[in-house]
Parts: structure tokens; sequence; C-alpha cells
């Protein structure tokens, strides 16, 4: 565990004017420096109101402080926080004395960055702790929560230990072949990498769902022109976002906003009409329609309950599929008495964006198509991020390299390398792969006096 000299501090509430702000400070100074500041020894883990006064005996605020005692506190060192009234003033005067008295600036992170050297949270808890900061819907809320308390360390601390013991068999095989150690058995090594590998693949098909819970469920709109699109887009937001006209056309470009739906973030991205016969500059906004199509989670197709269907461009229908799309037929305050039908087999829901009749049916029907994208690993609500993916998939490639050696029976030592190869993709995850836990595994097979 690292020892720190310095002792940091930084405003651990946003900037700006509020009730109450709070002053974090962390490191070995912490206790004298509250000692100093309050004149009396303080307590762990007890609330005290003092006055705050400045090296110079002037009063800056009335405050509260409470003392953490390491290792029992959020960084695993000494801390300090210091509550004062809201105003910026008043904060940055007690930033400026605590620096006067010896404290630095805190990094960016640098919080957390202590928390993780310190051994109080794995890299993917320190990772969740933005994720909880900037959760936008319920979901990704409870996820940010599940992975700060350890889901994602939990499952990866299942692969690590059933690896491990596969490697220390392997490798007990190749540094001790004297030894009464039992046969190499090659077919059991295969089942084990089998079953590594399906957990592994588990893990990376929570990766899409990920993004959707950090950015939002990509939801594009689109359509014939005049169809309706701005005009749904600004009855979901409950405001005026896109211009609106009779004209067709008037979208050229896309406009994205995010919206809570549910326990959702669903990110609306209005898009230029899908004229079939565009002139240039209709062009290039179908052509940005095309482009956002190409990264959607979910479709809004609306379209003209008083027109025929309209034909998509080539290559957006084998987009367009039950599980993505939902039929959006609007204008039914000017229906027809025969009402246009969608193509079979999408969800199809009937509105007014005039009127907003069938709003309500269409918020539910985005719900219900976004609860369809969750992944589950399990009791734990788990979603991994990029840099989960990446080494998820580089632990894949060894364990398919791997299985390819046992199937041509190549020489255990390379066996060897490629599971050590996917124990290091493993640790990059949670930040540590303890190498002594796998020689205990491999020195526990031998005969009691070895």
């Amino acid at each position: 565990m690292p020892a720190f000299i310095d002792t940091i501090a930084a405003l651990a509430t946003p900037a700006g004017t509020a009730a109450l702000a709070v002053v974090r400070v962390s490191g070995p100074g912490s206790a004298a420096l509250a000692a100093e500041i309050f004149k009396r020894p303080p307590l762990p883990r007890h609330v005290s109101h003092a006055d705050y006064r400045d090296r110079a005996g002037t009063l800056v605020d009335e405050v509260l402080f409470a003392f953490f005692q390491a290792p029992h506190s959020y960084t695993g060192e000494d801390g300090l926080e210091i509550s004062c009234h809201g105003n910026p003033f008043i904060a940055q005067k007690i930033l400026e004395d605590l620096f006067a008295r010896g404290c630095r600036p805190a990094g960016p992170g640098e919080f957390t960055e202590r928390a993780f050297l310190n051994g109080r949270m794995d890299l993917s808890q320190a990772e969740a702790v933005m994720d909880l900061i900037h959760a936008r819907s319920e979901r990704a809320l409870a996820v940010a929560h599940q992975q700060l308390r350890g889901a994602l360390g939990r499952h990866m601390q299942e692969l690590i230990d059933a690896l491990l013991g596969l490697l220390a068999r392997v490798e007990a095989q190749i540094d001790f072949p004297e030894e009464d150690l039992p046969p190499e058995d090659r077919n059991l090594a295969a089942r084990e990498l089998e079953k590594l590998s399906q957990s592994t693949d588990r893990l990376l098909a929570t990766s899409h769902y990920g993004e959707m819970l950090r950015t939002g469920v990509k939801t594009v709109i689109l359509g014939s022109p005049n169809a309706g699109k701005s005009s749904l887009l600004n009855r979901l937001l409950g405001r005026e976002r896109a211009l609106v006209s009779a004209e067709p056309g008037t979208t050229r470009d896309f406009l994205e906003e995010p919206v809570a739906m549910g326990p959702h973030c669903i990110r609306l991205i209005d898009t230029a009409g899908l004229n079939p016969a565009p002139a240039a500059l209709e062009r290039l906004g179908i052509d940005k329609t095309l482009e956002r199509a190409a990264e959607a989670d979910l479709f809004l197709w609306v379209l003209d309950a008083t027109a025929p269907c309209p034909v998509l461009p080539a290559g957006l229908p084998t987009r367009l599929t039950p599980a993505n799309t939902l039929a959006v037929v609007n204008k039914i305050d000017l229906a027809s008495p025969r009402p246009l039908s969608p193509p079979a087999g999408l969800g199809v829901v009937r509105v007014s964006a005039l009127t907003g009749a069938g709003l309500d049916e269409l918020r539910s029907a985005i719900v219900a198509k976004a609860e369809t994208f969750c992944t589950g690993t399990g009791e734990d609500a788990i979603a991994i991020n990029a840099r989960h993916a990446h080494s998820l998939n580089q632990a894949k490639d060894c364990f398919v390299a791997a299985q390819a050696k046992l199937a041509a029976n190549e020489a255990t030592e390379l066996l060897a390398s490629d599971l050590r190869g996917a124990l290091n993709a493993f640790g990059e995850i949670s930040g540590k792969v303890d190498n002594e836990r796998m020689l205990d595994q491999l020195f526990a097979m031998f005969c009691i006096g070895k």
C-alpha cells in the first residue's frame, strides 16, 4: 500500500451558490490540521460544530467538520470534511487557508485514485464513481450502484479464480514434471477453457447495453418529409425544440435531445425527411439521416396516416426490424376512414402530434422496447464499458489461441503463455492480479514435506 506524504484538499460539491458547500481533505496531515484549526483533537467519525478562523485569526464561517481516521475513510487515509455555507467566496477562503497551512490542491479524481491505490476499491469500482455521478436514468443509477458495490469485481474474481486454478495445474506440469502430481488431463483443460470463454462472452454481451446506459438509447425519428417528425420530437420533449412548418423539408440536419422515459434515458434524434427525389441540399440531410440510422438502437418510423406507406431508401429496410422499430402512425386527427397499414410485424402506435392523442401509449411502447435491450449476468446488474470490453476481448483471443493449441496437442508451455495473457487481461479490469495466489494453488498440489 503506498504511503502518501502530502495532504490534499479540494471542493467536493459543485462550484456555485448553494445552501452548503463541502471541502474535503485527505492525507497524513488531516488530524493535525483539524486540531490546529478547531483548537481541539478531532474525534473520529464525529460531527462537530466550530468557528473556522484563518491563520490570522479572522472568522471565515461557522462550520461542521468530521474527521475520518485511516483506514475507515473514502481514500483509506486520514480525512477531514468541512461543511460551510454555500457561498463560493467562503469555500474559496477556506481552501486558500488550507493551502497556506500546507495542503496542496487535489488533482482531478485524486481522492478516488488514492482510494484505489490504498486498496479501498478496484478499478471497476473507481469507474463506477463517475458512472454514479453522471447517471441520467433510474436504470443507469441502479447499475452504477451495483458496480460501485463490487458486482463486476465479483464476477471477475470468479473468472480469475477459475483461470488461476487451471494455470496452476498447467504450470505444475511444466515446472515439476518429476513430482507425484496427477497426470495432465487435456480434456479437462479444454472443458474449463470453454466455460471461461462462455463466461467472458456473457460479460462482453453487456457492452452495448453499457453504452446505452451511459449515453442514452439512440432513438432515430425517421420518415417522409412533412410526416410530423419534428412535431413528434417536440411533443415527446414537452417543449418546442425543433422548427415546425407545413413546408416539407424544413429539417435539413439532425437534432439530438435526451429525455427520461420510465427508468431509461432516451436520446431522441430528429432527422431530415426521406424524400425519394431530393434536391442537392436535401440529399446532404438524408445522408446524415442514414448515418444516424447506422448507429441507432431504436427507430420511430413516422408515417402519415393520410398518405400511402412510403418506400424507404436502399439498405434502410434491413435495419428496421420488429425488435428495434415502432411504426408511429401520425395525424390520426386527419385520418381517412381507411387508415394506413404499416408493414406486417412492426409494433404500431397511432398518435396525433398536433393534439397529443396516443402520446402516452407511444411512451409506454418506447419504454417496453428499451426494456428488451437489457442484458443480464445473474442477480447482479452489470454493464461493462469500452475499457472492460477491450480487456475481455484480449482474454477471449487468448482463450481461442489456447483452445487451438490444445486441439493441436501443442507444447504445454505455449498453452501456459496464452493462459497468462488471459489472466493479465482480466487483471486490467480490476487493476490487480495476485500472482502469489496462483503460486499458493500450485504448491497446494504437493504432498506435505515436499
